[in-house]
């Protein structure tokens, strides 16, 4: 980074441990599935939103504010974290988030009240932006530069794979054996991280300051502003629609446990090759594929109101959209990586905060919409934001608009 910008010592320099060629992999690992546990129990919810909502005789809408207070907090706190936290050692900090994780996860599978539950969302929060802020940008200093990228790509594979599999398999385990028994398993989940993070990650003291001017050097970029506006409305239209994807199921599909399970776990297996096929081409093609990946999702929620009445379709249509969503997680930190080539911490922080900040939103917006209306008036509403999106990835071509050099 530009040395106005932030204070750095290099890895090689005193007091930090020498690297050897695989020595770094196993702490590249539990930082890996640190953020994948970290995901899973953001997301959990969504598949069990009207069991749980049921157990404490709330509605949907209210149900999704479990989905809201995580990415709230998340946004609030992954700039806050990272330059609070910048002079204390980086092991440290990641296992006081991963044993915050597993004590939130405990909490809400012992409530005994909503609100409970809704404290320990807010925990949940702050352990995204605080742990996701640190360890993205670990790679670095864990392994040999010449495996640095794909380390770098190992780590930022768990959000993906968090994404996708979270809900169908919390939905699974909760179906078989209640939805407490899923926190339960996230929090054995969290432990088991927290041991490992203990057993094979050194000693990382900070090496490197990022000051709020960086943040703000950063936002004023054009490219990270379309960077913004696309990650703001693709993550709007999916999280708006995808919280209530339950109760549509439900409702519309008249889809029962068993189905709706197997819906989620065909969107989830779908992910994953989205996840893949996305990486694969977004750094060549970003607009391309950001702009597919929107407009699949906006075909998906428009049509399901129509052919979501038929659980052959329903389930059609998720696979479909389990493919775009994949790809939107990976287009999204494409377009601020090469935004902010100089900054990648920077890059992250705004990254993480943009998207947690949506998700928040998009469940606030789907429940009042829910809550009023339908769920299959919450898939067509989120079908139009994700066309603007592609609107917006043909303004950013329109105004020919390049990235930096080294992007």
């Amino acid at each position: 980074m530009p040395s106005t910008n932030t204070t750095a010592r290099h890895s090689g320099e005193a007091g930090l441990p020498a690297r050897s060629p695989l020595s770094g992999w196993p702490a590249v690992t539990a930082v890996t599935l640190g953020i994948f546990s970290i995901v899973t129990t953001e997301i959990l919810p969504i598949g069990l939103l009207t069991t749980i909502g049921s157990g404490f005789a709330v509605s949907d809408g209210t149900a999704g504010l479990m989905i809201t207070m995580p990415g709230l907090l998340a946004a609030v706190s992954a700039p806050v974290v990272t330059v609070a936290t910048s002079h204390v050692d980086r092991r440290l900090m990641l296992c006081v988030f991963t044993l915050l994780l597993a004590m939130a996860n405990f909490l809400a599978a012992a409530a005994s009240d909503y609100w409970l539950v809704l404290v320990s969302r807010v925990i949940v929060g702050i352990v995204i932006g605080g742990f996701w802020s640190i360890g993205a940008g670990l790679a670095e200093r864990l392994v040999p530069a010449a495996s640095v990228g794909r380390a770098t790509s190992v780590i930022f594979s768990a959000v993906p794979l968090g994404s996708v599999l979270g809900v169908p398999a919390g939905t699974s385990v909760g179906s078989l054996a209640g939805w407490r028994t899923a926190f339960v398993v996230m929090g054995v989940l969290a432990v088991g991280v927290l041991v490992m993070l203990l057993l094979v990650m050194p000693s990382l003291p900070p090496d490197r300051t990022t000051r709020p001017s960086v943040l703000r050097s950063t936002l004023r970029g054009v490219n990270t502003r379309f960077a913004l506006l696309l990650t703001f409305l693709a993550v709007l239209a999916h999280f708006g629609t995808y919280t209530y994807v339950t109760p549509f199921l439900e409702h519309v599909t008249g889809a029962g446990s068993r189905l709706i399970t197997v819906s989620l776990l065909v969107y989830g297996a779908a992910g994953i090759a989205g996840n893949f096929l996305g990486g694969a081409v977004v750094t060549r093609h970003p607009r391309a594929t950001f702009g597919l990946a929107a407009g699949m999702i906006a075909a998906v929620t428009l049509l399901l109101p129509v052919l979501g009445r038929w659980q052959i379709g329903a389930v059609a249509l998720l696979a479909v959209w389990g493919v775009a969503y994949g790809a939107v997680p990976v287009s999204s930190r494409t377009w601020f990586a090469k935004a902010a080539p100089d900054a990648p911490e920077a890059a992250s922080v705004l990254f993480t905060a943009s998207f947690q900040m949506t998700i928040s939103l998009g469940a606030v917006a789907g429940g009042a919409v829910v809550d009023r209306t339908s769920p299959s008036t919450v898939m067509t509403l989120g079908g139009l934001v994700a066309v603007l999106v592609i609107v917006a990835a043909w303004a950013h071509s329109a105004r020919r608009l390049t990235w930096p050099d080294n992007a």
